[in-house]
């Protein structure tokens, strides 16, 4: 047991390090900062004034919101390749989310300064039935990017395999459900003729035929709410909205290059006919 003079009392330390003696307790009940001393009758925490740069060194990770596993895997790190390789992947994490927040703030002070952008133009058009290789499934919403993306790798991949060449863009159809319940069914498709004979996930179908109001955005998926906000008032203004899917065809997309300025998303929402049957 330590000498009481030569440690500090859990206030003392909570003073010296701006760490609340609440999360003191938390880190000790952890085993990520454990303290000198505990007197064994009163429960009493003393820290050595050594640990003092252990303490700091964990506040300014949690400021940086490094994950409590990662800190002790840092303190505890057996040779410095292994401290280097988690800082640098939290690191790498927060300046994602540091662009993430500056697209945001763009995005944000572009919406306050034009609430409503009607320079875009919209078009109306008939889409024929589209026979097509398909990959359905029940998608949650926050996952949807990441799993149509994969969709839609496997459905090129799986046309190219069978030297099949599409006869238009990659298309999406999106249930309501995915909208108001934040999990729905989810069609990534890409039209061709023939057919290819069905691979794991990839089956074939006829897409409907369908008249849509059309909008294209352009750029990253970041402002794509607006986009669909757009259309949607157009639609409603004009009273000629239906109930049914939205759908999406990729004009440019990630599979065409790595500029997402270049993206090109047409945007579809079902409407009543408004123009004679071609």
């Amino acid at each position: 047991m330590m000498l009481m003079n030569s440690t500090l009392s859990i206030g003392d330390f909570s003073r010296a390090t701006h760490l609340s003696a609440k999360m003191l307790r938390h880190y000790h009940e952890i085993g990520l900062l454990k303290p000198a001393d505990v007197d064994l009758n009163s429960g009493y925490r003393r820290y050595a004034a050594e640990q003092i740069v252990k303490a700091q060194i964990i506040r300014r990770f949690r400021d940086l919101e490094m994950p409590l596993e990662d800190i002790h895997i840092v303190l505890e790190a057996p040779d410095v390749d292994t401290r280097n390789r988690v800082i640098a992947n939290h690191l790498a994490r927060l300046e994602s989310a540091l662009a993430r927040t500056q697209e945001t703030v763009a995005s944000l002070r572009g919406l306050l300064d034009r609430p409503q952008d009607r320079s875009v133009p919209i078009d109306h058009r008939h889409v024929a039935a589209t026979p097509a290789a398909v990959i359905t499934d029940i998608v949650e919403k926050s996952g949807v990017v990441a799993w149509y993306r994969g969709a839609m790798g496997e459905v090129v991949a799986t046309l190219a395999a069978q030297d099949i060449s599409p006869a238009g863009p990659l298309g999406g159809i999106f249930d309501t459900e995915l909208f108001t319940e934040d999990r729905g069914r989810v069609t990534i498709f890409l039209p061709c003729d023939p057919l290819p004979q069905p691979v794991g996930r990839v089956s074939t179908t006829v897409i409907p035929p369908a008249e849509l109001a059309t909008i294209v955005h352009v750029g990253s998926n970041t402002e794509v709410d607006r986009t669909y906000g757009t259309l949607a008032a157009y639609v409603t203004q004009h009273a000629i909205a239906v109930d049914g899917p939205i759908r999406e065809y990729y004009l440019v997309g990630p599979a065409d290059t790595r500029d997402e300025s270049l993206w090109r998303t047409e945007i579809g929402w079902p409407i009543f006919q408004t123009r004679p049957a071609p």
